[in-house]
């Protein structure tokens, strides 16, 4: 009989804590869907509000405006699922679109544009090795990256460059009926890489490393081998922003990129990736993605001075890790 209370109280304690445990999950997953809400919400104030808003016009200009934070927030957020972060994406964008633009005055653009973009995952492979192999922390490694490639760029040309390829400035151009190719392409690339993230054992050796890397170092993965994968794809991902950038522009400029690693960072984390690493979304990021190109949108529908843009971004990261401050 005077083992039933502590016997009780076990019972008590383990009760306890799957309640704790259903509650953040379903909190979690509340979570996760407000972004795709605040979305619905902002898109149908807009409509009722702006005549403009749903003319082909502007929408086929919404998606071409985010499909470069949508490329970048995807290799961005690869990068935060290992515990990692990527400060030199914007940098990386300028270096891809005035490579391809000097190559395409030289070579056919099927060769000048894959060109561009291994020479941006060759740089996103100097943040692997560096953090990967040499241990620096990413934060320290992608800041000191991203002065060096910037500073790359412009010993390349310190003037903007304009390709004289057509055919390459016609990329952005065009449309499958109502819906720009870009979008297509950016949303084939949301596809591709949440199968790579849950279906295959390299993705989820990914998630794992942003989890417990000791873990997976202890289980036989090469941790090493994959961080560096996660920092090339992120390179891959802001070269092919960078030349469809400057396809879409006309001109590719050494200036350009500048806190374009922000605006990533910010999707990703309003879509509910958590900067210690091991949880995200690509949907979550998808979400965070469209929610800000709409803000953006809306701010210029709206004729509202652009500045206000960085504070509802700064506004809306400080909610996102509030509201997430408790998950665990």
């Amino acid at each position: 009989m005077s083992s039933h209370p502590a016997l009780t109280e076990r019972a008590l304690s383990v009760l306890a804590r799957q309640v704790g445990t259903a509650r953040s999950e379903w909190r979690r997953r509340w979570l996760s869907y407000v972004p795709t809400v605040a979305f619905v919400v902002l898109a149908t104030f807009a409509a009722v509000t702006s005549d403009a808003f749903l003319s082909q016009g502007n929408l086929s200009n919404l998606f071409k405006q985010i499909f470069t934070n949508g490329l970048i927030s995807l290799g961005m957020l690869v990068v935060i699922l290992s515990a990692g972060i990527d400060l030199s994406v914007g940098a990386t964008v300028a270096l891809a679109g005035i490579v391809a633009a000097g190559l395409l005055n030289m070579l056919p653009w099927p060769i000048a544009i894959p060109l561009a973009v291994a020479v941006a995952t060759v740089a996103g492979g100097l943040n692997g090795t560096l953090v990967a192999w040499f241990r620096l922390p990413p934060f320290v490694a992608t800041l000191a990256t991203m002065s060096a490639i910037r500073g790359f760029v412009y010993v390349v040309s310190e003037t903007p460059i304009t390709p004289n390829e057509s055919a390459f400035r016609q990329l952005v151009a065009s449309n499958v009926g109502p819906v720009p190719t870009v979008a297509i392409f950016m949303v084939g690339c949301f596809l591709l890489v949440s199968f790579f993230l849950r279906q295959t054992t390299m993705g989820r050796a990914i998630y794992a490393i942003g989890g417990n890397e000791e873990a997976v170092r202890l289980a036989g993965i090469n941790v090493r081998a994959h961080v560096m994968l996660a920092y090339l794809i992120s390179g891959m991902f802001a070269g092919l922003a960078g030349v469809i950038l400057a396809s879409r522009v006309g001109i590719a400029q050494p200036s350009v990129g500048a806190g374009f690693e922000l605006d990533a960072i910010a999707a990703c984390v309003i879509g509910g990736a958590s900067l210690a690493g091991g949880r995200g979304s690509v949907r979550g990021t998808f979400a965070g993605v469209l929610l800000l190109g709409l803000i953006s949108n809306l701010l210029n529908l709206y004729s509202v001075q652009a500045y206000y843009q960085q504070i509802f971004k700064g506004a809306l990261i400080v909610l996102a890790v509030l509201a997430r401050r408790r998950e665990g």
